[in-house]
C-alpha cells in the first residue's frame, strides 16, 4: 500500500525546500508531469542531484495553479505558461498602483 504524504504549502514558504515527488504528491500527478512544468520553463528547480531537482516552496503554489488552469480551462503547457506570466504581470501593474495611491 502507498503512503499519501500531504504538504501544504503557502506562497511566501520561501524557505522551504521540495523535491519532485514532494510536489508531484500534493497534486497528485506523477513526477513525469513536474518534470514537464520544468521544461517548459514553469518551474525553475534551485539544484539538481542525481535527476532529481529540489524546489523552493513557491514552486507548489505554482504547480497548483497550474494545475487549476489545466482542469479549469483546458489550457495546455504552454498556455498555462502565458497565463502565469500575465498574471504576474498584472500583479506587478497592481502593486504599483497600490504604491502610487491609485488601487483599482
Amino acid at each position: 500500500m502507498m503512503q499519501t504524504t500531504i504538504v501544504e504549502c503557502r506562497a511566501m514558504d520561501h524557505d522551504m525546500v521540495l523535491r519532485t515527488v514532494d510536489i508531484a504528491r500534493a497534486c497528485a500527478q506523477s513526477e513525469d508531469w513536474v518534470l514537464q512544468l520544468v521544461q517548459a520553463s514553469i518551474l525553475e528547480p534551485l539544484s539538481q542531484d542525481a535527476g532529481d531537482a529540489r524546489f523552493g516552496g513557491e514552486a507548489l503554489f505554482v504547480a497548483r495553479r497550474v494545475q487549476r488552469l489545466q482542469r479549469d480551462l483546458g489550457v495546455n503547457l504552454e498556455g498555462a505558461a502565458l497565463a502565469l506570466e500575465l498574471l504576474r504581470r498584472i500583479d506587478e501593474l497592481q502593486a504599483r498602483l497600490r504604491r502610487a495611491g491609485l488601487e483599482p
